[in-house]
């Protein structure tokens, strides 16, 4: 998904909105690093093996931010919102 997420057992993260049905359980395969209590492993630049299985929690729009264009002196103002969609997660099995 293009992102770097930090995320732990049993643990919820907000990704980008994700076409996946609510409690459908979804596979990350590209893992950059791993750690296990003391013992940690770093990919080059992926792990071997590595993967990250979680469920589809929730679907959901995110705060609303303000745009505002604006030119003084030239009679020119534009304003508009936006709510960005997500998707909330959570993490059931971290392995490799």
């Amino acid at each position: 998904m293009a992102n770097n997420i930090e995320s732990k057992k049993a643990r919820f993260s907000t990704l980008r909105n994700s076409e996946a049905e609510l409690g459908a359980t979804v596979e990350f395969n590209e893992v950059l690093l791993i750690g296990n209590g003391g013992a940690i492993t770093i990919g080059k630049p992926l792990v071997a093996g590595g993967v990250v299985k979680a469920t589809i929690e929730k679907h959901g729009k995110g705060e609303k931010k303000v745009i505002v264009k604006f030119r003084r002196r030239k009679h020119y103002l534009r304003q508009g919102t936006h709510r960005q969609f997500y998707t909330r997660i959570k993490v059931t099995d971290i392995a490799g």
